[in-house]
């Protein structure tokens, strides 16, 4: 081999060389990118969650509350039916 067929070699070594590496730093890039929107995913999904949570937690809250206020209701209406059935025996 001459000198000037090992300028030719080196030379395209060189530009294989500079082609591999911008290739790699481009899959790099696209690496991070994906790793950014897959965090950005979990961190979304994560905050569905938390929310979704404090929902259940509220309506649960409300169906007690309906629950008290309903049993002090019917509790009510039937002390109120007792005291008609006693006023009506004793001929009120």
């Amino acid at each position: 081999m001459n000198e000037a067929q090992m300028k030719v070699l080196i030379s395209q070594l060189r530009h294989a060389n500079s082609l591999l590496s911008l290739r790699l730093q481009a899959m790099e890039t696209r690496s991070d990118h994906q790793l950014a929107v897959q965090e950005q995913r979990i961190r979304s999904l994560e905050a569905q969650i938390s929310d979704h949570e404090t929902r259940l937690r509220m309506v649960s809250e409300g169906v007690t509350q309906f629950k008290l206020f309903s049993g002090l209701a019917s509790g009510g209406s039937g002390i109120m039916s007792l005291v008609a059935v006693i006023k009506a025996f004793l001929g009120g």
